[in-house]
């Protein structure tokens, strides 16, 4: 079964230095979706946090699986237009809206 459009969670507004957590998700597909975030339409590294390859400009780990981005500080940088898009192989992928995020 194809994804439907998923929900996205993204704050409108962060403050500096403070955890935040954006959230996608949707429920019709099978198998399961694998989601992946974009800001500012470039699709956003996955990044675990493990491995010596930690790139000093990725403030971020996102989690295919759960469709989780989550930002341990988020800095100004982070600011931008966030958007989430669902998939799992069958049918077309579906995105969410996309929402800005003030930091």
């Amino acid at each position: 079964v194809a994804p439907t459009t998923p929900v996205c969670d993204v704050p409108s507004s962060a403050m500096t230095g403070t955890v935040v957590q954006l959230s996608c998700k949707e429920t019709e597909g099978s198998p399961p979706s694998e989601y992946q975030w974009y800001k500012n339409g470039v699709a956003l590294l996955e990044k675990t946090g493990t491995g010596r390859a930690r790139t000093p400009n990725i403030t971020y780990t996102m989690n295919k699986k759960s469709g989780t981005l989550l930002f341990n500080t988020v800095t100004k940088n982070d600011t931008g237009e966030y958007f989430c898009e669902a998939s799992n192989g069958v049918g077309l992928s579906q995105k969410c809206s996309v929402k800005r995020m003030q930091v």
